[in-house]
């Protein structure tokens, strides 16, 4: 059975999503990616307008402006709460990780 589109999210939509906290266009997320992981993750431009496209249509974000070209875009409430849901998901890992290691280093 296919997995339901963005029941879980990669790093990329991840941080493109908690970019758009903040009213942005595409190539501001371009430089912003990168500048809040410290380079670690970054977004080719392909694959951004893919996402925020996607992202548009399941009312993760919304269209706040278009200036020729140049669209900006922010995150809406169900957006918010796709990040809130991925966080807990990740953190619920982090913590098993933890649990687990750390009964095997007692033993």
């Amino acid at each position: 059975m296919p997995r339901a589109k963005f029941q879980t999210l990669t790093e990329q939509m991840f941080y493109v999503l908690i970019c758009l906290r903040c009213e942005r266009c595409g190539m501001d997320i371009l430089d912003q990616v990168p500048a809040e992981t410290h380079g670690r993750v970054s977004v080719g431009s392909g694959t951004l307008y893919n996402l925020l496209e996607q992202f548009l249509e399941a009312g993760m974000i919304r269209e706040t402006k278009v200036e020729g070209r140049k669209r900006s875009y922010i995150l809406t409430g169900y957006g918010r709460e796709t990040l809130d849901r991925e966080y807990r998901r990740i953190a619920t890992q982090a913590e098993d990780y933890r649990r687990i290691f750390e009964k095997e280093d007692r033993k």
